[in-house]
């Protein structure tokens, strides 16, 4: 998950890692350090527990010059957070510093067999195995660096994104990936490392992605980057330009990046449908179903993988599918479902859903579904990255870069694409009827208007309810039908954040064990819409009350009756059961930002958590 960020080029270093790791930061906080060939120190390390900020504090007086430099924010895997363990780390011999995200599989077998050859080791971590690995094949076979990169990535098995430098080449970097995000930026007369777009933005729009086992030779003097292989074959790369811009990645006023993120949510909305909404033609047109109406319009059946919020959002796809294309659905984790042996062939869509695009489970089970025959579809937020270019076609959600760890206009990005998917394939089917498409169209269409009318009545109201439930150490969320994910998904974001155990079911599910734990210090959220299942959801709350719970309750404008039941209510803008979740998640999100900013966690960087989840 860690961010790594590297310069080189014609401006001090350490101000763009600095600002670099900030951009990164949300891959990782547990530590952080930068290493620098400086001016008049040589190659200098330096590196603390805590975040960028400490790092910031650590290095105020210390010689921070040059032009050259690498720097990483962790989120740690193997070993503790500490300053031992950060990164960069330094071979034995004091010549190589390096960063890595990713983990080494076979670092225990490497690290006994350089123990037996004499070499010491400092930390706890896989990556300083890689740098002692490198530095030893560097000296005993007495090869350049690119060779002994490219020899010691052979022998190892896992995954990388990597920097290095040597002290007595400060013209140079060496960096390399192996399934995990590593970007080139090409400047003028500089060149930028980042484990995505975000550090280099504000110096070039001009990128090159890596693929896995891609190496990046990086020379100050040279006026391109040279690009090997690990059997040092040489490779083309595309320059492509960045899609972004300085003022998606800064707060803009907000206190934090989730807030913010949660009132972008209609602009990204009509960002997301822009192009592929047509109100006028009452159509939806996505190119991926134009391109490959064969393969979607007759798959025997859609297998969606995903992980977390990525797979609330599936389970909404599975009811859209369903519904309106008429083909069976299943939603798998993706976690389990590269271990299950699945029985998949040729007739099967498989669709991965990953913010990042990087997720290291998703990108196995299409890699695993690919083996087996199976057309793979990718809905990806972050253009470039691994699982855009592993599948056969897909769709991006375009929300533009979210920074918040806990995920909220991604969530609703991929709903509205899963919208958009199940509607073009059910008319290309022909599993829907004309009247119902057009109003489903037209209806998607108004959702942003909703969503900002939604945003400028509730926000200050559910601000006021938080207060009342910051007390709270559990929390019931209730859902049927399509508000069900909403459920699961409200609860994540409360669990994410503010660290109050949160638990989201099926509400008819109540009462076969959860309703155990309902008294009068149990908040129940329950999504309450008017809808098929409206009378059930009722029954439900009444069962609630009578055992003492506090219900909060998500209800349609017009509804007076489970108002009168709750103890606080949120009002939704009416719409179409099935876009029902692009509404009711709204308040939950908010809810959660509210009670963690009440109870004073760090909303945008929770602990234990990363952005982006690149290993297993």
């Amino acid at each position: 998950m860690c961010g790594i960020v590297g310069y080189i080029g014609k401006r001090q270093a350490y101000p763009v890692l600095i600002k670099g790791l900030k951009r990164l930061e949300y891959r990782g906080y547990d530590s952080a350090g930068v290493a620098l060939i400086t001016e008049s120190s040589g190659l200098q390390v330096y590196k603390t527990k805590g975040k960028v900020a400490d790092l910031e504090k650590y290095t105020d007086g210390k010689d921070v010059t040059g032009t050259i430099g690498i720097a990483h924010t962790r989120w740690a895997t193997h070993g503790e957070p500490n300053s031992t363990n950060a990164h960069p780390h330094i071979s034995a011999s004091g010549q190589l510093a390096i960063i890595h995200n990713g983990i080494i599989e076979n670092y225990a077998v490497l690290k006994d067999q350089l123990m037996e050859k004499g070499v010491e080791f400092r930390s706890d971590t896989d990556t300083e195995v890689l740098v002692q690995l490198i530095d030893y094949i560097r000296t005993k076979k007495n090869v350049d660096l690119l060779t002994s990169v490219r020899m010691a990535l052979r022998m190892v098995i896992g995954a990388y994104a990597l920097a290095i430098i040597d002290k007595d080449n400060p013209d140079q970097i060496i960096a390399a990936r192996q399934s995990s995000p590593l970007v080139v930026g090409i400047g003028d007369g500089e060149f930028f490392l980042g484990s995505d777009a975000s550090p280099i933005v504000e110096y070039t729009d001009k990128v090159v992605y890596l693929d896995d086992q891609d190496i990046a030779v990086i020379n100050r003097n040279s006026d391109h980057v040279e690009f090997v292989n690990v059997n040092n074959e040489k490779i083309d790369h595309e320059i492509k330009k960045i899609n972004l811009n300085l003022s998606q990645i800064e707060k803009g006023g907000y206190p934090h990046f989730m807030l913010k993120e949660i009132f972008e949510q209609p602009q990204c909305l009509m960002d997301c449908m822009r192009g592929r909404v047509n109100v006028d033609l009452n159509n939806v047109v996505l190119s991926a179903v134009i391109d490959y109406r064969k393969e979607l319009i007759n798959a025997r059946r859609f297998i969606i993988v995903a992980c977390g919020t990525s797979w609330h959002a599936g389970l909404i796809g599975k009811q859209l599918i369903e519904n309106f294309c008429q083909i069976p659905v299943e939603v798998e984790y993706a976690s389990e479902f590269r271990y299950s042996n699945p029985v998949i062939d040729n007739r099967d869509v498989v669709i991965a859903i990953s913010q990042s695009g990087e997720t290291a489970d998703t990108l196995a089970a299409v890699e695993l579904a690919k083996k087996r025959g199976a057309f793979i579809f990718g809905i990806c937020n972050a253009i470039g990255s691994s699982i855009p270019r592993a599948t056969n076609t897909g769709s991006y959600i375009h929300v533009g870069p979210e920074i918040g760890v806990a995920s909220t206009k991604a969530f609703t990005g991929q709903v509205t694409v899963l919208t958009m998917l199940s509607l073009a394939i059910a008319k290309a089917r022909g599993t829907i009827e004309n009247h119902e498409y057009e109003t489903l169209v037209r209806e998607l269409n108004a959702i942003p208007e909703k969503q900002k009318q939604l945003l400028d009545e509730c926000n200050e109201k559910i601000h006021e309810i938080a207060k009342i439930f910051t007390y709270a150490r559990n929390f019931l969320y209730l859902g049927r039908g399509y508000n069900y994910p909403v459920a699961l998904e409200g609860a994540l974001k409360l669990k994410e954040i503010s660290y109050i155990h949160a638990e989201g079911y099926p509400a008819a599910e109540m009462k076969h064990g959860p309703i155990a734990l309902i008294d009068e210090e149990m908040p129940v959220v329950v999504v309450a819409t008017k809808n098929a299942l409206y009378e059930k959801l009722m029954s439900n709350i009444q069962e609630i009350k009578a055992r003492k719970g506090r219900v909060i309750a998500i209800v349609s404008k017009d509804d007076d009756k489970v108002r009168e039941l709750a103890d606080e209510y949120i009002e939704l803008p009416k719409t179409l059961e099935c876009l029902e979740p692009l509404l009711a998640t709204i308040p939950l999100q908010l809810m959660a930002y509210y009670i963690a900013v009440a109870k004073g966690k760090d909303v945008d960087q929770p602990r234990n958590l990363a952005k982006s989840v690149t290993v297993e």
